[in-house]
């Protein structure tokens, strides 16, 4: 279990990020069409896992934005935007802000990806949604780069992962 803090109060997370070097785990994740994906489908480039509570949040939406922004000439990393919001929500965000360069993925069918990855809240006014945290799996899916950002309000840190990406 981490312990994250949201406006300053303590939240604590299911368990713990992956640990660098590890194979990453398997998870399934529903795309905005409603079809599934796996990690398998991302494997042969970097993969960029933007994890957040809810695109609805300010902060949430200024990392998608970012990250689409920063990661637009990078022709070798997939950035997945990964939230418990529903596809549908994602997909009118994702239009509205003209996000292509990030694909939005939804954990709602499939939570199991928040307790794998350590980031599912137990507790407070956001328990069963994420943590914000950032984590790079190289080609074959091994963890490069983790963040559990310790506020869930703050954005993560840019530069660190866009580093860790090369």
């Amino acid at each position: 279990m981490a312990t994250v803090t949201l406006q300053g109060k303590p939240q604590h997370t299911v368990g713990e990020l992956p640990k660098m070097g590890s194979a990453a785990p398997d998870f399934t994740l529903t795309k905005t069409d409603l079809s599934d994906v796996t990690l398998s489908d991302f494997l042969g480039k970097r993969i960029l896992l933007s994890i957040f509570p809810s695109v609805d949040t300010g902060t949430c939406a200024t990392a998608m934005r970012r990250f689409n922004e920063q990661c637009n000439d990078m022709s070798n990393v997939t950035v997945l935007c990964i939230s418990a919001d529903l596809p549908f929500a994602q997909k009118r965000f994702c239009a509205a802000e003209n996000l292509t360069n990030v694909i939005p993925v939804s954990t709602f069918r499939h939570p199991d990806f928040g307790k794998s990855y350590g980031v599912m809240l137990s507790d407070g006014p956001l328990a069963g949604l994420m943590s914000r945290a950032v984590v790079i799996l190289d080609e074959k899916g091994k963890v490069i780069y983790t963040q559990l950002v310790p506020e869930i309000s703050a954005e993560p840190d840019y530069e660190g992962a866009l580093g860790a990406l090369g």
